[in-house]
């Protein structure tokens, strides 16, 4: 099965336990539709490099995927009618890194 990368930007007003609900209703959107969430990390609220839908900050979070095309066919699609979503965009990748990803490193080697 092919593998994907989504990552999501949702609105600053949401709470973190909002997020948290929108990254399971993804997951569950995908298991319903033959595919399976690998991993899945959450980056926290940031700030946007520019104005998107009146919002200056969004949480991001961060889905690895195997799934066949016509899930995340569906996700995409139900994304764009959900309000809470910003924007998103999904990557086809060859393998899934071990790890966190590079801005998840970023934020521990701040701390």
């Amino acid at each position: 099965m092919p593998l994907y990368e989504y990552v999501c930007i949702a609105r600053q007003e949401l709470s973190t336990a909002q997020v948290d609900n929108l990254m399971e209703r993804c997951g569950k959107i995908l298991t319903d539709n033959g595919g399976t969430v690998v991993g899945s990390e959450y980056w926290g609220s940031r700030r946007l490099a520019y104005k998107i839908k009146k919002n200056r900050k969004g949480h991001y979070f961060l889905l690895k995927i195997e799934s066949p095309a016509a899930a995340v066919k569906e996700l995409e699609r139900l994304m764009r009618i959900n309000e809470s979503v910003i924007r998103f965009l999904t990557v086809r990748v060859d393998q899934h890194s071990d790890g966190p990803s590079p801005i998840d490193k970023g934020r521990d080697f701040r701390r």
